[in-house]
C-alpha cells in the first residue's frame, strides 16, 4: 500500500504499527521538513510521486507502507468501558476516513467494518483520516449481526443510528461499553442489523434536507457519548 500526503505519512512513521515500511519518497523541499530529518528518503519530482501513488493529492511525499494491520474484533471489545463505532456496509472511503479520524480524536476503542460490500483501509482512506488509521484499531468482520450479538453477550449496549429512529440521540445512557452502529450511504442500516440493536437513535433535522452525511452523524454521536461520560466523571 502506498500512503501519500504529509499527515498520513507523518502518522505512519509515528505509529510504527506497520513493519513493512520500506522507503519514503519526497520532493526536495518536503524532505527538508523537520519530521523527515531522521528518515532515509528517496528524492523525486512531483510527477514521479504522482505516478507512484496514483494521486495528485500527494503533497510531495509518499511511502510504501505494506499491508494495513487490522485488529481482531475481540481485541476491540476488550478494555474498560470501550466506545466502538460499527459501520454496516459503508462504501465511501472518504466517509470511512472521516469517521476513523473522529473516532481516533475522541479516544474510541476502535472501528468495526464489514469484510464484504464495504470500503476497506486504502490509501484514500489513510489520506481522508489524516493518518488517524495508523493509531486507531480497525477490525473487519464477516457478519455484522454476529458481531453485535457478541458485543451484547459481553455487556455492550448497541445503539443504531437511523433516520426516524424512536429515541432521541441524547436520551440513552452511554456509560459502560457502547457500540454506535451506522449504516451505509443512502440505504442506512440493513434490517437485521437494525433489529439486533438495543435501540435506534435519531438526530433532530430542522432544515429542509432530510439527512446528515454519515460521517457528520457519527461525529455528533461520538461526542455526545464523550459529553455524557465527562458529566458522569464530574458527578463522581
Amino acid at each position: 500500500m502506498i500512503v501519500y500526503g504529509r499527515n498520513p505519512v507523518r502518522e505512519l512513521l509515528r505509529g510504527r504499527r506497520r513493519h513493512a515500511v520500506t522507503h519514503v519518497v519526497a520532493t526536495e523541499s518536503v524532505s527538508r521538513e523537520p519530521w523527515l530529518r531522521a528518515v532515509p528518503i528517496e528524492l523525486a519530482g512531483a510527477e514521479a510521486i504522482e505516478r507512484a501513488c496514483g494521486s495528485s493529492d500527494h503533497q510531495g511525499v509518499c511511502a510504501d507502507a505494506g499491508p494495513y494491520p487490522y485488529s481482531g474484533a475481540e481485541e476491540i471489545l476488550a478494555g474498560p468501558d470501550p466506545l466502538i463505532v460499527a459501520l454496516d456496509e459503508l462504501q465511501d472511503p472518504h466517509n470511512l476516513g472521516a469517521i476513523a479520524r473522529t473516532a481516533e480524536c475522541a479516544g474510541a476503542s476502535g472501528v468495526v467494518i464489514c469484510e464484504r460490500r464495504a470500503a476497506e483501509v486504502s490509501p484514500a482512506v489513510c489520506k481522508a483520516s489524516a493518518g488517524a488509521v495508523e493509531h486507531l484499531r480497525i477490525a473487519r468482520v464477516r457478519n455484522m449481526v454476529a458481531f453485535l450479538e457478541r458485543a451484547q453477550e459481553v455487556g455492550f449496549w448497541c445503539h443504531g443510528a437511523a433516520s426516524g429512529g424512536g429515541v432521541a440521540y441524547d436520551a440513552p445512557d452511554y456509560s459502560g461499553g457502547v457500540v454506535l452502529v451506522l449504516g451505509g450511504e443512502g440505504r442506512g442500516l440493513r434490517r437485521l442489523v437494525a433489529e439486533r440493536c438495543d435501540d435506534l437513535v435519531s438526530l433532530p433535522l430542522i432544515g429542509k434536507v432530510g439527512s446528515l452525511n454519515v460521517s457528520a452523524a457519527a461525529a455528533v454521536l461520538v461526542y455526545e457519548v464523550l459529553q455524557q461520560r465527562a458529566l458522569l466523571d464530574t458527578e463522581t
